[in-house]
């Protein structure tokens, strides 16, 4: 299962905006963007006195960044995007609710992680169930009347335990309805475009893939 390795707080640089893929880190005064906030690279700094950026040069930062904030690679995007275009309603709003509702996310936003890429780990471990099954995929995308929870083992270790206290001051989304002392989900419905906060425009996305 393929995934980025490498320097993440450099993706967040050459965005030009927090992505918070480093949890914790990203809220301190150790963020590469409250320290070094221009592009990496030995010309990073020059950057900021290019001329304007073109339309196809904006589509693909776009682009980048939501692939960048989820986590997945190229190859799996293109996959969401097809998938967006064959359900019913706007493709764009289709490719973020699919983004939204992939497993390792939904994790990260009920607050058991500290970035989506603790929450994959999680996931890929073996640590939750879907409907009482055990299931190590993170782009397992969720179906409303999911019910998603933590594995009964994994209740007994230490992080979880630890976990555990701060889960009571985490605010699920609206589409889940989440027991924190139960450690369990479920979800109530797909979400809806207006429920979600993301730092992309996904209708230069959909102008990129179309052109």
């Amino acid at each position: 299962m393929a995934r980025y390795i490498g320097p993440v707080c450099k993706l967040c640089r050459r965005e030009g905006e927090k992505l918070f893929l480093k949890g914790e880190r990203c809220y301190s005064p150790k963020c590469a963007m409250e320290r070094r906030a221009y592009a990496p690279g030995q010309h990073g700094q020059l950057r900021r006195y290019r001329r304007r950026e073109t339309e196809y040069a904006k589509q693909l930062r776009e682009k980048q960044k939501a692939r960048r904030f989820y986590g997945v690679l190229e190859r799996q995007f293109r996959r969401y995007f097809r998938e967006a275009g064959r359900r019913p309603g706007l493709m764009r709003e289709n490719l973020v609710i699919i983004l939204e509702t992939r497993l390792d996310n939904v994790v990260y936003r009920l607050g058991f992680a500290d970035s989506r890429a603790q929450a994959r780990q999680l996931v890929q471990h073996g640590h939750f169930d879907i409907n009482g099954k055990r299931t190590d995929i993170p782009s397992y995308l969720v179906e409303p009347g999911d019910v998603l929870s933590v594995h009964p083992t994994s209740r007994r270790l230490s992080y979880f335990r630890s976990v555990r206290e701060s889960l009571l001051d985490v605010t699920a989304p609206d589409w889940l309805s989440f027991r924190p002392e139960a450690m369990e989900a479920r979800v109530l419905a797909l979400p809806s475009r207006e429920m979600l906060q993301v730092p992309f425009n996904e209708q230069l996305i959909v102008e990129y893939y179309s052109r």
